[in-house]
């Protein structure tokens, strides 16, 4: 994806203009550089700023122009792997820490939203809907896990009678109502970041592209097109395009594009009719449909993924799937269509951790950035002032190598995900 040309984004389009951050000049000097104005960037600084620091950030395009402002919007419990598979893969003590982790990251969306009064359509409840009866059986299980090991009271799993009531589609056999979970507008959220880390005391610099990292001594120095930054430390919030700042960390990221579409505003019966309880849902596939209602009762759903080659009509792909979960929105005309690249690990655990003592990076979070990216920032900046305990939580989180060197890894990495894609009709 061309980084540098937004494609048609409703997000964008619905906060109207707004005005440019003037790029880094001249040569200046922080305590830390934070590189990435999506919410992991956002959060650090923002913390960073609250903490004391003298932090920069430094954003190559706009806030929030990549994944951070154009996901799904979707807050998410818990990570990409179920609680159990933590446990026999870390143990129980650090599965453990890893869900407090992971409940104060939802806390924290809704903490900075109401702190800051973010104005970001910020609702409650989340569906997973089950693709087969099979995943419906996955589902209830993890479900009741949680419940019995973890005292999570607030999913529960509904019937495909309920199901059918509250998404407004007969395709589910069952569903997990997590009222713990929930939806807002990422772009405005990040937007909402981005001015409270400035009125915190932090600087933001847009279209400032970073171009390499040095270390001399004691100090850091970034390289951009404008100017230099010199830095005791350096938070690296790049996500999917981390490998072009540290080509070191390439092999542990992967890069997935998502699409989404926001159809125009649905008339009042029309509305009503598809998702009668305004969660956010997404089903239990590897190429997932995830979708919700926005604020100005547009739906807003996302399906298919590419690896390679972005398709010419984004719209044409995404209908189908629409259509299939909700065939009464066949006469709705689709207004935006848009992608976004994800950065997926091979674990789908996000990747913390140190390239030097004075380069902090994260990145990797698989889909479920909206709260666990806003927890990576904070952590990261309590890491860079030296109280590396709850970032040290994650970065203990054995990482894995993506197969192939430079020129294969991409072709690999699309073949394994393919796969994956077509188990999702076993």
């Amino acid at each position: 994806m061309d980084r540098c040309k937004e494609p048609e984004n409703y997000y964008r389009a619905s906060l109207g203009g707004k005005a440019a951050r003037p790029p880094l000049g001249g040569t200046q000097r922080a305590d830390i550089c934070v590189i990435g104005g999506g919410f992991t960037g956002l959060s650090a600084a923002l913390h960073l700023a609250l903490a004391g620091a003298e932090v920069i950030l430094l954003e190559a395009e706009t806030i929030g122009f990549a994944a951070s402002g154009r996901n799904g919007g979707q807050i998410h419990t818990g990570f990409r792997q179920t609680q159990e598979h933590l446990e026999s893969w870390l143990g129980k003590l650090h599965a453990r820490d890893l869900w407090v982790l992971s409940e104060e990251a939802k806390a924290l969306v809704l903490e900075l939203a109401a702190q800051y009064g973010i104005g970001c359509a910020l609702k409650s409840g989340l569906v997973i809907a089950a693709h087969n009866r099979r995943a419906a059986r996955e589902l209830a299980e993890d479900t009741e896990y949680l419940r019995m090991h973890y005292r999570y009271t607030q999913a529960r799993m509904i019937d495909a009678d309920e199901t059918a009531r509250s998404l407004g589609t007969q395709i589910y056999p069952a569903a997990r109502f997590d009222c713990g979970g929930g939806h807002l507008q990422p772009l405005a959220f990040a937007s909402g970041l981005a001015s409270a880390a400035v009125q915190a005391g932090a600087w933001i610099h847009e279209h400032t592209r970073a171009q390499r990292i040095e270390t001399s001594g004691q100090v850091v120095q970034v390289v951009c097109e404008s100017g230099k930054l010199n830095a005791d430390r350096i938070i690296l919030a790049c996500d999917a395009f981390s490998g072009a700042l540290a080509p070191e960390l390439s092999s542990f990221i992967a890069h997935v594009e998502s699409f989404i579409t926001a159809t125009e505003p649905l008339p009042n019966e029309l509305y009503e009719s598809v998702l009668p309880c305004d969660a956010a849902v997404a089903d239990t596939r590897h190429v997932l449909d995830y979708y919700r209602k926005s604020a100005d009762r547009r739906m807003l759903f996302a399906g298919r993924e590419a690896y390679l080659t972005l398709p010419k009509n984004i719209g044409a792909m995404v209908r189908p799937r629409m259509e299939h979960v909700f065939p009464q929105l066949k006469s709705a005309r689709i207004e935006y269509a848009w992608s976004g690249t994800v950065g997926i690990t091979r674990t789908r655990m996000p990747h913390l951790g140190r390239l030097s003592e004075r380069v902090l990076f994260a990145h990797g979070y698989s889909g479920q950035g909206v709260a666990l990216a806003n927890l990576g920032g904070k952590l990261l900046a309590e890491a860079a002032m030296g109280h590396p305990e709850r970032f040290d939580v994650l970065a203990r989180v054995p990482a894995k190598r993506f197969p192939g060197g430079a020129a294969l890894r991409k072709p690999l990495v699309a073949a394994g995900l393919m796969w994956f894609k077509l188990l999702d009709f076993l």
